[in-house]
């Protein structure tokens, strides 16, 4: 998914300044490794949905050697990929473990793949559906980080893998190129 208008769809989107007394909410990041990964995707990309389930293992198994700190950034391609970004967080908000987040991502691809929930109360209702419990909270610090993160990294297309070792970051672009790059970590 590659679209060279991104920069500007994402200050509109996530360039939300966050209060100064607010309190930080969950950010999808995991691991502790001296390796940082961060996973750009959208839920309405189809090369992403194609992606997960072939980087999923190689992620989990990284994460449990602790060869890897993991931060999931999920990209505005659509206007309806925030209100998706949004219960991410939420559903995290509830259950911070690593399974609990690549779960909820599976349930809201395969509903983006479908575009089987495309407002507030049919996201609820397909995540009540998965038994995935959440709990409404304040993103704009979430969403600052994400733009934060997207604008460091120059992402124009989805899905990207960037992986910081040291002062090194390497970007890989599309489906072969992260799968091997998480590969070669292992």
């Amino acid at each position: 998914f590659s679209v060279s208008f991104i920069s500007i769809f994402v200050l509109l989107l996530f360039n939300i300044a966050p209060a100064a007394h607010e309190t930080d909410p969950p950010f999808p990041t995991f691991g502790a490794g001296a390796v940082e990964v961060r996973l750009y995707t959208d839920y309405f990309c189809p090369p992403c949905r194609a992606l997960e389930p072939e980087v999923e293992p190689v992620l989990k198994s990284l994460l449990k050697k602790k060869a890897i700190r993991l931060t999931l950034v999920d990209v505005p391609y659509t206007p309806i990929s925030p209100l998706y970004a949004r219960y991410f967080l939420y559903a995290l908000a509830k259950n911070r473990d690593v399974e609990h987040a690549i779960y909820v991502r599976n349930v809201l691809f395969a509903s983006a793949a479908g575009r089987n929930a495309t407002g507030k109360d049919q996201v609820e209702a397909l995540l009540k559906s998965k038994g995935i419990a959440y709990e409404s909270l304040d993103t704009k610090t979430a969403f600052s980080r994400y733009n934060a993160l997207i604008q460091e990294d120059r992402i124009d297309a989805t899905p990207t893998c960037v992986i910081l070792r040291g002062d090194k970051r390497e970007k890989y672009v599309g489906r072969p190129d992260i799968v091997s790059a998480l590969k070669k970590l292992q």
